[in-house]
């Protein structure tokens, strides 16, 4: 098990996800933009492998405008030697990568155009980690999509979208339970076309079908295949106290987080941390789950 946090890290002052206006767009721009967010990119990985996060999301903006018309810079060349140093540093501390793109990816919109862009953008994040040099248990996350007044046809158009996938998006790709589309309907999407389900806990408690935690956890992992997908990955949080229902929390509750680990004892897997002090929270679970042997620390 490796814990984890995504995109950005509030202890090391820089951001790996700056950007720009598209009215500001120049190739010029661009390149300064990418080489200092790989930049901190480097600096936030080599934090995390020293204090044992070994779980990391890749934020989205990494490359700013790499799906949009607008952008002809050849970016993948131009940053292939320094996206493969970041690949080296990757692997050689044993972490684990993930990306997650933003809530206009929609596999299963009624709009053709936004399927259309939505593919595009899917292929900026499968290259990233490509370019990265990561095996299949790099995933890209995504979520159902809308319901459209029609659930049950919009899971059908969901599934026959995702057959028309290029095969770099379809290796990586994993789908999250949320408060539209219960873990369930991703069990059924996954038996149809066989992408593994990435759990969120805090969806779950908000939307679901009456499975507890840890049955939820057992049939997630069914489907991942090891030898390809890796172990699963779980997204974790709680809510904000006082805050209204679905908002994240801060930081980690760590009485919450204990008896998390505590009932998945069964289950293997790496944890996400949603929260929203970043690697606070990911350095406070470490120590919660200092004595969980399920725990990878070098």
């Amino acid at each position: 098990m490796r814990i984890g946090y995504p995109c950005i890290n509030r202890s090391i002052g820089c951001k790996a996800d700056s950007t720009f206006r598209l009215k500001s767009y120049s190739e010029d721009r661009l390149i300064q933009t990418v080489s200092s967010n790989l930049d901190c990119l480097e600096r936030i990985l080599v934090f995390n492998a020293s204090k044992g996060i070994l779980f990391f999301r890749i934020t989205s903006d990494l490359v700013p405008f790499a799906s949009h018309p607008v952008c002809k810079f050849d970016w993948q060349s131009h940053f292939k030697d320094r996206f493969s140093s970041l690949g080296e540093l990757i692997r050689s501390k044993k972490m684990r990568i993930s990306m997650h793109p933003d809530q206009f990816t929609l596999i299963n919109s009624v709009d053709e155009s936004i399927f259309e862009s939505s593919v595009k953008e899917l292929l900026y994040h499968a290259e990233v980690l490509d370019l990265l040099g990561l095996d299949a248990t790099a995933k890209v996350q995504i979520h159902v999509g809308g319901i459209y007044n029609d659930k049950a046809g919009s899971m059908k158009r969901f599934i026959d979208r995702y057959r028309s996938l290029p095969e770099s998006v379809l290796r990586r790709l994993v789908l999250e339970n949320d408060e539209k589309y219960a873990l369930e309907d991703c069990i059924f999407i996954s038996r149809e076309t066989g992408i593994p389900i990435l759990f969120d806990k805090f969806h779950h408690e908000i939307y679901n079908k009456g499975e507890g935690i840890r049955e939820s956890i057992g049939l997630a992992a069914t489907t991942w295949d090891p030898d390809k997908d890796g172990i699963p990955m779980v997204d974790y949080s709680s809510q904000m106290g006082g805050g209204r229902q679905g908002r994240h929390a801060i930081s980690l509750d760590e009485r919450d987080f204990s008896g998390f680990l505590s009932m998945t004892q069964a289950y293997d897997f790496d944890v996400m941390l949603e929260l929203k002090d970043k690697e606070a929270s990911a350095l406070r679970a470490l120590r919660v789950a200092s004595t969980d042997k399920r725990l990878i620390s070098y």
